[in-house]
């Protein structure tokens, strides 16, 4: 297998297996193993055929006027829906940016986002990294070169545009919950929007890259995460990373899907993982009927929003109509972060458990979803307000016994119809030469070990043997320069304790002195897993010979390690 990538702080490790090989076999092989706690394959999200979530008009702004009628281009009037959701009085209701300029970061892990729309520029919506400057290096040193609005993990880049229409939209509906986005004039975005792409233009995408978005996205400072997306497989590594997400107090909502499906009976993910600070949406019409699309559970299902007919944003500086659980879920989405801004102490449990309460109670929905209610604006920015100050807190949560991912039937929800490792089990198929393999390791001292055994017949057969060092070495991270204390070496990699937090991916480069002392090598490598930010493991990638030769030569006089 080839090491594809690693979420440290979750312990869990990427994989690509060669071509030709069989991945159900590789996942049984896996199971076996004693340092493997779970391992299952990286499923291909699909678009479903019969998704409701369809563009049924796209208009430019000059064009936009002749659909909406009344003041609707007054900054004090709602109108991508007609459901009284009492939006406009939350805004009346809202602290200021004058009064307090805290934006809340909202990642649309999606298809991406046109983040050139005159909607996010003229509102300052988007989110911008701080710590990162467009010159080709990874200046913040998190793994990612240039991310300087989010990134693209369907195509490995640091542009998350959209190329299929649906992650705009959904931005668009997230912005609106906390301003008009059709507005003559755009006010300033109360919140910002984080564009993470997982899915490209055919709508397909892998659990990798969506796991890969909620890390990024919680470790760069997101305090609202928007799945508008899910299938039918269970992914134990897809469940890690919400459970990553809950343990930072982020706020997480999930569309319950398009499917007329009840989710207490048919699962969908990620959705029905039992997250204490997830929340799962259902959609309504304007007059607070369940959509006629809607999946709803009376256990599974938290709360409704409007998802039909709803208007916003689309590539290319036009508007349109969508329906679905997909545009039901950012209107949460956006009010939780207006409930952040209000109280910022919450965590996302709290959050949850907020836009819940202060939901109004709708009788066609009671009996279907479990709060029986659909979420109000006002009433939620009123609960916020007497919430300020209050002390965080969240129950501790244990993501359930892991074990491999089970095949399940192909279902949809916002863009994404089934997941399917290619053998059958699901609604699709792929080459083996294109499955990934995901997997979580429990025992192993140092994943970047790891990535260099080899076993046969049961048996751990290094590619390299490793040797003690214990000695000093300088590590450049971008712009900073910081002494570590190396622990073991070999031809492939070395292991090493520092005091600060470096554990982000991407190159590191090291000053290694020889025991003797009269020698210094210079490396390059990656960090491929940490254990709670006190040991490293660096992957050497393609030192040059020479310096390979003075490492042989130095264990010659080292101590081999266990």
């Amino acid at each position: 297998m080839t090491l594809k990538a690693s979420f440290g702080s979750m312990n869990i490790n990427h994989y690509k297996l060669q071509a030709g090989q069989d991945v159900n076999q590789a996942v049984a092989d896996l199971q076996t193993d004693p340092d493997v706690e779970y391992a299952e394959p990286n499923y291909i999200l699909h678009v479903t055929d019969d998704v409701v979530a369809q563009a049924t008009g796209f208009y430019t702004y000059s064009t936009l006027s002749n659909y909406l009628y009344g003041n609707y281009t007054s900054p004090s009037v709602y109108s991508q829906n007609a459901s009284s959701t009492e939006v406009a009085a939350g805004w009346a209701n809202e602290v200021s940016l004058a009064a307090n300029p805290e934006r809340p970061i909202v990642a649309i892990v999606d298809t991406g986002v046109d983040y050139n729309h005159s909607v996010f520029v003229n509102s300052g919506a988007m989110w911008t990294n701080p710590n990162e400057v467009l010159n080709g290096i990874d200046d913040d040193s998190n793994g990612f070169v240039d991310d300087i609005r989010g990134w693209n993990f369907y195509a490995g880049t640091n542009n998350p545009m959209d190329d299929a229409d649906h992650g705009t939209h959904v931005a668009g509906i997230t912005l609106g919950v906390g301003q008009n986005i059709f507005a003559t004039n755009l006010a300033a975005a109360k919140i910002r929007i984080m564009p993470l792409k997982f899915m490209g233009a055919d709508g397909t995408g892998s659990t990798s890259a969506a796991i890969a978005a909620i890390y990024y996205a919680v470790n760069n400072g997101a305090q609202v995460i928007n799945n508008s997306w899910g299938g039918s497989n269970y992914s134990q590594s897809l469940l890690d990373a919400l459970t990553y997400a809950y343990n930072h107090k982020v706020f997480v909502a999930s569309a319950a899907g398009n499917a007329t499906a009840n989710n207490d009976v048919t699962d969908m993910f990620p959705a029905n993982y039992s997250v204490p600070g997830q929340m799962s949406v259902a959609a309504t019409t304007d007059y607070d009927y369940l959509a006629s699309f809607s999946n709803y559970g009376l256990n599974s299902v938290h709360v409704a929003a409007p998802g039909y007919d709803i208007w916003s944003t689309l590539p290319g500086n036009s508007y349109g109509v969508m329906s679905g659980t997909s545009m039901a879920t950012p209107f949460v989405s956006g009010l939780a972060a207006l409930v952040l801004r209000e109280a910022p102490t919450l965590t996302g449990y709290q959050v949850k458990n907020l836009l819940m309460n202060s939901a109004t109670p709708i009788a066609s929905l009671r009996g279907a979803i479990y709060s029986g209610a659909r979420v109000d604006a006002n009433n939620a920015v009123t609960a916020a307000k007497s919430e300020v100050g209050t002390q965080a807190y969240q129950p501790t949560y244990t993501e359930g016994v892991r074990a491999p991912a089970s095949a399940g039937a192909a279902a949809g929800c916002g863009t994404v119809a089934n997941m399917s490792d290619g053998s059958g089990g699901g609604g699709g198929s792929m080459s083996v030469t294109a499955i990934l393999l995901t997997l979580a390791f429990a025992c192993m001292p140092l994943l970047a070990w790891v990535s260099l055994i080899r076993r046969s017949s049961g048996k751990n057969r290094r590619r390299y043997d490793r040797f003690v060092m214990n000695s000093d070495i300088k590590v450049k991270v971008g712009g900073r320069e910081l002494t570590a204390h190396l622990k073991t070496i070999s031809e492939g990699g070395l292991s090493f304790n520092a005091d600060e937090l470096i554990d982000r991916g991407g190159m590191l480069t090291m000053n290694i002195q020889s025991p003797d002392g009269q020698e210094i090598v210079q490396v390059q490598g990656h960090v491929v897993w940490s254990e709670e930010n006190k040991a490293y493991g660096v992957q050497f990638d393609q030192a040059k010979e020479n310096v390979l030769s003075s490492i042989r030569a130095w264990t010659i006089r080292l101590v081999k390690a266990n």
